[in-house]
């Protein structure tokens, strides 16, 4: 069992940085790919992006890419979503997510935390 809290959500103007930050408690959270997904209001929730257990392996959703960094800790059991030159269209609730498998697809993963909000105002 993994339970995970987000936290660093905000409000920030087009253009602007977050960084979000997911703590992690339980067994074995270096055995556990961690993801980013958002969900924007009357949307599906979408991939943002994911990190393998040692933290070698990353990957992005095209949207993203190039602006957003994830990274992990797992001496501390957190990982992070650093979020650069942010747009409106980014503003969503982000969800951390935990799984065995490192893939692109929400319904994949078994652990998810509460969500953060970011807003990105223009």
């Amino acid at each position: 069992q993994v339970q995970l809290v987000e936290s660093g959500g905000g409000l920030v103007q087009a253009g602007g940085s977050l960084r979000l930050s997911c703590a992690a408690s339980g067994r074995a959270f270096t055995t556990y790919t961690m993801a980013w997904f958002r969900q924007a209001p009357g949307k599906e929730r979408e991939f943002v992006a994911n990190i393998g257990w040692s933290g070698g392996n990353t990957d992005y959703a095209d949207s993203v890419r190039g602006r957003f960094t994830i990274s992990r800790d797992n001496a501390k059991n957190v990982v992070f979503l650093q979020m650069n030159s942010l747009k409106p269209e980014d503003t969503a609730v982000y969800y951390c997510a935990a799984d065995k498998y490192r893939t692109y697809y929400a319904h994949d993963y078994d652990y998810w935390g509460r969500g953060t909000q970011v807003t990105v105002s223009s």
